[in-house]
């Protein structure tokens, strides 16, 4: 029987199908075991024959996990992890050139000599295993298979550069990371396949870039085990290594093993060089292309034949030297170290006192140091672990239950994941051995369970880092030229394909911040196409939105909503501005087009109603001469012009032509010539905006808020900022002109050559204090003379019989209605700081008139001041402001007279200080102004001559 077993090297480069000619071998047989050289692809294999023979026959045993069914016939297995004495009928080694690996030659070396099949053997792996596998391998058969496609060298590129579906090596996590990071940011992400990965997360990362959702890998050199990808190109990052010792170049056969992992099938392939890697030599891409490379003189041994009988002895048995010159001591392996470091301690020592106990010892010391803090950490671990199992038979289920709930945690970033996966895989392996835990399955499905919980977080992590699903996605629309489908919320958040790639303001778009680089102009590309449709469905929605969802701003900007959609311009006429809309270019001109004429007839319409009272003088075509000239001086000034601007063409002005004007509406002030329907609030705010950009200005005055009487006069505001806004400035504060008018209106009643005091009504419509009254008229052109008096009480007033005061015969009568009248919509000053409040009597028993307790019986006093006209000095300027100075002061002396008698104002008859006039020479006479504030005085006077 056993001379009629089949024993074949399958030899050959990388895509010949030896692994799946091994697995169809396998299946030919009733029984069969396979070793591969890694967990993840022996993970891979084992799902390929479950699909073709079922999962109640397949088993698979790694370090880390054990499935293993009753019925078990066919088992795939790492290569340490085989079982021996299976005597299974076929029997297959993968990856037979690693005897030659300084860490794990050993384990294949053995499996080399010792693992047979019943009727067949295979060895799969390099032409350079021939010579080996012939010396040590009696009657074996070399089957050589030829690469099913072409390998080309296509030298250094950029990483930006790379083609789509290409594989970046990297030999540190640092560097892989590093890669991974580049690649998001320009070309949407990769994933990263590392043989420290679980196979649950190796399997989800290769997923992403097997189903195309990215179309780069960063990997280590693991990819080159065997493991089966679309890859079309490998580049390497790097051309050396850190093989657990020292640093390295690799290979040309290394090289060609992972480079062989590009083109699948009968798909060619390319390989090259990227990053910081030095070109290839011509020698080494000529061995790639056409494997050739030095055979393979050496294989790495360890003596299998072990004794237990103590710890030296095993010790001495582990570090014979073989007797074959083609087999060389393998160096010092972890296990072997870790055994020497416990032999050092006494207490293990004195428990592996005999075979059996020395063979527990040597089992714990080969659990792997997956953790690789220390050797010192790791022998550490295991000396817990052997102390429990050899007094114990098996851990406590407390001790291990702490180590495993400590490590089911998922929340951290990769490098706390990775390391949370690493000590699992430690509790994972020892749950593996049979009889260290007293319930294997439920621990074994414990520590899988958290493995498994790990091994998901640490994906979403790696994806999320590495991974930017938004350009992906978009990326790989964009190459299968459908169509993208977007969407915007009510918020203006823009989505193409389910992923936010800006915002929507208006006609403009306004792309993510956080994209840059390769990221952005995908973004852009693929936020163009898709709101394509949006743009012109948009347009039509604001072509035929009504003008109350459009307004302007006080900087001439033109608002949909809350959505910024145009800006006014300066036009050929102040009345006329020109709407600019604010339109993306790949919005296109159609789109352009309707908004702007949308908001050209928005402001069109805008400027018609609220300017109506001035187009209509436009329109008149009865205006004629002097009337139609003062007209459109009007409309050049849009409705408010101070008075001294145009006092010579007011002059020329007669009575007919001003009766004229005063039919559009308007009025001739003493200070300030406008038209009241255009002091309003909205036509305010549209003549500062109006202004402003018939005068070029860069930042536009705001309009005062509505409903104020005076507002703060800032020093450095011009004038004529004040005038648009209906304002004149008078001392710290602007008054509006119409107020303005009607104060002019009661000063002149007042004798303001003698002295007058404010009344109650001029306090009420200015809503000041009486202080800031007194800056008010100082701005006007008055003299305010400050004073103090004794403060008139109530309780000082004569009680009627029946207990009401007499009123005071003195007292100036105000009439209510009009103070009302005159009071401003919203007060921007208490008034209260004019008057002292009535006095409250804590005592009501005090008698009328006589002091309380405490009081010091003084009078109150009281401020007040007296105003009085500025004088002949200032005469000439105020005549130059626009200011008529009152008819009492024309032939006055200084104004310096003062109140007499107990009535505010002083004496208003003209006994003493009269007005005298003087006769002048004969002169035609002209007609008296009625707009003129001392119009009544002058017929009066008229009528007496």
């Amino acid at each position: 029987m056993a001379q009629r077993s089949r024993i074949a090297a399958i030899l050959g480069p990388t895509n010949t199908g030896k692994t799946h000619y091994a697995i169809e071998r396998m299946l030919a047989h009733k029984t069969g075991i396979i070793g591969l050289p890694l967990r993840l692809l022996a993970r891979e294999v084992y799902d390929k024959i479950v699909m073709a023979r079922g999962p109640s026959v397949v088993a698979l045993v790694t370090g880390e996990e054990r499935i293993v069914p009753p019925r078990a016939k066919y088992w795939v297995c790492t290569v340490e992890a085989m079982p021996e004495g299976m005597g299974t009928d076929f029997a297959a080694i993968d990856e037979i050139q690693l005897c030659a690996d300084p860490e794990r030659g050993h384990v294949f070396t053995d499996r080399l000599l010792r693992m047979r099949g019943t009727n067949e053997t295979l060895f799969m792996g390099s032409d350079t295993m021939r010579g080996p596998i012939g010396a040590l391998v009696p009657g074996v058969e070399f089957l050589r298979r030829d690469r099913m496609s072409q390998l080309t060298y296509t030298g250094s590129k950029k990483i930006s550069r790379l083609q789509a579906r290409s594989a970046i090596v990297g030999f540190s996590v640092d560097n892989v990371y590093a890669i991974a990071e580049l690649l998001r940011r320009q070309k949407g992400g990769a994933a990263v396949v590392m043989g420290a990965l679980s196979p649950r997360t190796r399997n989800a990362q290769v997923e992403l870039y097997q189903n195309g959702e990215v179309d780069y890998l960063v990997a280590t050199d693991a990819i080159g085990m065997g493991l089966n990808l679309d890859i079309d190109h490998v580049a390497f990052s790097s051309l050396t290594k850190f093989d657990g010792r020292r640093m390295r170049p690799l290979a040309p056969n290394e090289l060609a093993q992972i480079a062989g992992r590009a083109g699948r099938g009968m798909s060619n392939g390319t390989f090259g060089v990227t990053g910081e890697a030095p070109p290839l030599s011509e020698d080494v891409v000529d061995a790639i292309c056409n494997h050739r490379f030095t055979p393979i003189k050496k294989l790495n041994w360890r003596n299998a034949d072990l004794s237990f009988g103590t710890i030296d002895a095993l010790i001495h048995s582990l570090e014979a030297s073989p007797k074959n010159e083609l087999l060389v001591k393998a160096r010092e392996a972890d296990d072997l170290m870790a055994l020497k470091a416990l032999s050092n301690q006494a207490e293990v020592r004195a428990r592996a006192s005999s075979a059996p106990s020395v063979k527990l010892l040597w089992d714990v010391c080969r659990v792997p140091d997956f953790r690789g803090i220390s050797h010192a950490e790791h022998a550490s671990l295991l000396d817990v672990i052997y102390g429990h199992l050899h007094e114990r038979g098996t851990l406590p289920e407390d001790f291990v239950a702490r180590q495993v709930n400590r490590l089911d945690r998922t929340d951290g970033d990769i490098d706390t994941l990775s390391k949370r996966l690493s000590y699992i895989r430690t509790w994972t392996y020892v749950a593996q051995r049979n009889g260290w835990v007293s319930d294997e399955m439920h621990w074994r499905d414990t520590t899988r369970a958290v493995e498994d919980r790990l091994s998901d977080a640490l994906h979403e992590r790696l994806t999320q880092r590495f991974v930017d699903r938004r350009t992906s996605v978009l990326l790989r629309r964009l190459k299968q030229k459908e169509a993208l489908l977007a969407e915007v919320n009510d918020k203006g958040e823009v989505t193409v394909e389910g992923e936010f790639v800006g915002k929507l303001e208006g006609f403009r778009f306004r792309q993510d911040k956080d994209a840059t680089g390769q990221e952005a102009k995908t973004l852009k590309a693929a936020s163009v196409q898709a709101l394509q449709p949006h743009f012109h469905l948009r347009a039509d929605r604001f072509y035929n939105a009504p003008d109350t969802e459009i307004d302007f701003t006080e900087q001439g900007g033109l608002m949909w909503g809350d959505q910024a959609v145009g800006k006014l311009e300066k036009g050929d006429d102040p009345l006329k501005p020109r709407a600019v809309a604010f339109v993306d270019d790949e919005a296109g001109p159609d789109v352009a087009q309707k908004v702007q004429r949308r908001l050209q007839h928005f402001i069109d319409r805008k400027v018609a109603s609220l300017f109506e009272p001035l187009l209509n003088i436009q329109r008149d075509e009865t205006l004629t001469g002097l009337a139609k000239g003062f007209g459109y001086r009007m409309v050049e000034a849009m409705g408010v012009v101070a008075r001294a601007e145009v006092a010579d063409d007011v002059k020329a002005l007669d009575q007919d032509a001003r009766g004229t004007l005063r039919k559009h509406g308007i009025r001739f002030g003493q200070f300030t010539i406008f038209m009241p329907l255009l002091l309003k609030p909205a036509p305010t705010r549209l003549r500062l905006v109006l202004w402003s950009l018939n005068n070029g200005l860069d930042v536009f005055p705001e309009a005062p808020p509505p409903g104020l009487v005076t507002v703060p006069a800032q020093a450095d505001t011009p004038a004529e900022h004040h005038t648009v806004s209906g304002y004149r400035a008078a001392g710290a504060r602007a008054i509006r002109i119409d107020m303005l008018e009607r104060l002019a209106d009661m000063v002149r009643s007042e004798n303001s050559r003698a002295g007058f005091e404010a009344s109650a009504d001029m306090l009420s419509i200015t809503g000041l204090t009486l202080d800031q009254f007194a800056d008010l008229m100082g701005g006007l052109g008055y003299r305010a003379e400050k004073g103090e008096r004794a403060k008139v009480k109530p309780v000082d007033a004569v009680v009627s019989t029946d207990g009401a005061p007499e009123a005071d015969a003195d007292a100036p009568v105000m009439d209510v209605a009009a103070e009302a009248d005159a009071a401003p919509a919203q007060p921007e000053a208490d008034t209260s700081a004019t008057q002292e409040p009535t006095p409250e009597f804590e005592d009501a028993e005090t008698p009328t008139g006589e002091a309380a307790d405490g009081d010091t019986g003084g009078p109150e006093m009281e401020v007040f001041y007296t105003f009085t006209w500025g004088g002949n000095q200032k005469r000439g300027n105020a005549r130059r402001d626009g200011q008529n100075a009152p008819r009492g002061d024309h032939k006055g002396k200084g104004g310096k007279g003062k109140p007499k008698g107990g009535k505010r104002g002083g004496p208003r008859d003209n006994a003493q200080g009269g007005r005298k006039f003087e006769a002048r020479p004969p002169k035609k006479e002209k007609a008296i102004d009625p707009d003129n504030p001392f119009a009544a005085a002058l017929m009066g006077l008229k009528d007496k001559g």
